[in-house]
């Protein structure tokens, strides 16, 4: 059986492979920094972190990036991405270097 290797803009990238089965997840940290810039969600984004990070990264793989840097927002990282919320969004620079993109 071959194993699965996850891309670097995956939130299972650094978690371990045991044949085809995933170890518990270790979660990627994405830093806080004071370029951060803070994001108040439109109804465009409504429910969708995947449109949004299409659009600030032109990569829609990397909406579970918001929760990880908002966790005390976005403890849902789909419904609670509701119109109105601020949250912060790093910008492309740190997830390249966080991330190895």
């Amino acid at each position: 059986m071959a194993t699965v290797e996850y891309e670097q803009d995956s939130p299972y990238a650094n978690t371990e492979m045991h044949g085809n089965y995933l170890d518990v997840m270790t979660f990627r940290p994405i830093p806080k920094l004071d370029d951060d810039v803070i994001f108040t969600i439109t109804q465009t984004y409504k429910n969708r972190p995947d449109l949004l990070a299409a659009d600030l990264y032109n990569n829609s793989n990397l909406w579970w990036v918001f929760q990880i840097r908002n966790p005390n927002t976005l403890l849902d990282p789909i419904y609670d991405f509701e119109v109105g919320l601020k949250i912060y969004i790093p910008k492309q620079e740190t997830l390249e270097q966080a991330l190895g993109l």
